[in-house]
């Protein structure tokens, strides 16, 4: 390592395939110190990002205290969604494209005494509300491994910025697909934990806020599992702590490729599906293939949009209150206006028919899934889309219908309050990602990173880089 001088993109590049424990162990033994770290991940940032827009904000200063925690050291972004310190917080709007954040939530106060450097927010999707990443405030940010493609969403910025090598780890959250939507796209890890497992980190109405959980997007397991050790809630009873280990026993695993309305895969992902059955079989799992549960899927899209469009009218309403004058139409994309009127034409019943709707459909999935240990599905229905698929100019009838369409297998995990996971195991003919999604039952959060580990060990991605990325530059 070059000490004393700064840094160049050749000097970073050494650090970009190293993983965020790995990292921290350089900076452990005195290889590298923490400046050094921060400043070869802004280097990298500097060289591609212009050309990704992955990170909307990027913070230069260093830090006023550093953390003494398993990850001292280490450059990670946090998503736009999300509040840091002294950083502007948009949400991806630009009704809030001069926002500041000053307080520090629960959860960043983990990550900051883990180690953690923030170098920048990352980009998300107006609200968090589309699996896109392209917005009126930002633009569009672009899928390393095809810049015509999209990284996926909401938290697209950063699925983009871990997979081409920016940074090695970064914060997301995940309301109904939006860590695991873009780790699929863009080839990386996503984990979404259950219900209730880390300490608060989002925003929102209570009924948003249960389907959301926050974690990160990795390229190795032993990020993802040291994350989560780090921001779980340890009150909550049952903690997870640091998972380490494969799982070294036979799981039974349901499958099933039909969507909530009923479309299947395409071809592409149908033969990444097929491979992950083979492997399984091959490590020794049962995999059975069952009908899919029974949910009736329009009336669950739904009320996930109602749910939507109700967190985001409550954050109009705060907007419209606290500046005395009301959001313009200029300020909100197209489809978040359409939430907010389609809320608010449905009346008081709507939010309780969506919760009845929740609760129908996690009975019937628990239901569906009890005898199993794990359920295999795609991640994705197809290979991921071109940039503008579901662009939020789009009217909303057919950005929900596409929206169903592509994402039809994450949701109901969050309705459940399941952990998931989708896993980079493929790569198609065109050269695309294709994530392999795993869930469990609630709380279940350890057996899922155990079976993580064991795919990556029989499967390894950690150098398959996309063309637009650090080390292939």
């Amino acid at each position: 390592m070059r000490r004393g001088t700064r840094w160049g993109v050749q000097d970073a590049k050494s650090l970009s395939r190293l993983d965020a424990i790995a990292q921290a162990e350089l900076c452990a033994r005195g290889e590298v110190t923490p400046d050094e770290l921060r400043e070869a991940a802004l280097v990298r940032i500097d060289a591609l990002d212009p050309l990704l827009r992955s990170i909307v904000t990027v913070s230069r200063e260093r830090p006023r205290t550093l953390g003494e925690g398993p990850l001292r050291g280490v450059p990670f972004v946090v998503k736009d969604s999300t509040p840091w310190p002294d950083l502007r917080w948009s949400m991806g709007s630009r009704v809030f494209r001069a926002n500041v954040a000053r307080q520090q939530t629960q959860y960043g106060k983990r990550l900051a005494a883990a180690g953690l450097v923030c170098v920048g927010k990352s980009a998300t999707a107006e609200f968090g509300l589309l699996h896109s990443t392209e917005t009126l405030l930002e633009g569009v940010t672009h899928n390393p491994w095809d810049l015509s493609r999209s990284c996926g969403g909401s938290s697209g910025g950063s699925a983009a910025a871990v997979a081409a090598g920016l940074v090695p780890i970064a914060h997301a959250n995940d309301g109904g697909g939006s860590i695991r939507t873009p780790a699929s796209a863009c080839g990386v890890l996503g984990f979404k934990p259950s219900r209730g497992r880390t300490v608060p980190a989002s925003f929102g109405t209570s009924d948003f806020l249960d389907l959301t959980s926050d974690h990160c997007i990795s390229r190795s397991v032993r990020d993802s599992a040291l994350f989560l050790s780090i921001t779980e809630d340890r009150s909550a009873g049952d903690p997870v702590g640091f998972v380490r280990d494969p799982i070294d026993r036979p799981l039974r695993i349901a499958t099933w490729t039909r969507t909530l309305l009923a479309d299947d895969v395409e071809p592409a992902v149908r033969r990444a599906y097929d491979d992950t059955i083979a492997l399984l079989t091959e490590l020794g799992h049962r995999v059975d293939g069952i009908a899919p549960p029974a949910i009736a899927g329009p009336p669950l899209a739904d009320a996930l949009f109602v749910v939507a469009g109700a967190a985001v009218a409550g954050v109009v309403d705060v907007v419209d209150r606290a500046r005395g004058t009301p959001v313009q139409e200029h300020e909100l994309e197209p489809f978040t206006w359409s939430l907010i009127e389609a809320f608010e034409a449905r009346g008081a019943h709507a939010l309780p028919i969506a919760r009845n709707a929740f609760a129908e459909a996690a009975r019937i999935y628990r239901d569906a899934t009890r005898e199993h240990d794990v359920v295999l599905t795609p991640t994705l229905a197809t290979e991921i889309w071109q940039v503008g698929h579901l662009s939020p100019v789009l009217g909303r009838e057919e950005l929900i219908r596409r929206t169903a369409r592509a994402v039809g297998y994450t949701p109901i995990q969050n309705v459940a309050g399941c952990p998931a996971m989708s896993v980079p195991l493929h790569v198609s003919e065109r050269g695309l990602p294709i994530g392999m999604h795993f869930a469990a039952a609630a709380g279940a959060d350890a057996l899922l990173l155990r079976l993580a580990y064991q795919l990556e060990q029989a499967r390894p991605w950690a150098d398959r880089w996309p063309r637009y990325s650090i080390p292939t530059i």
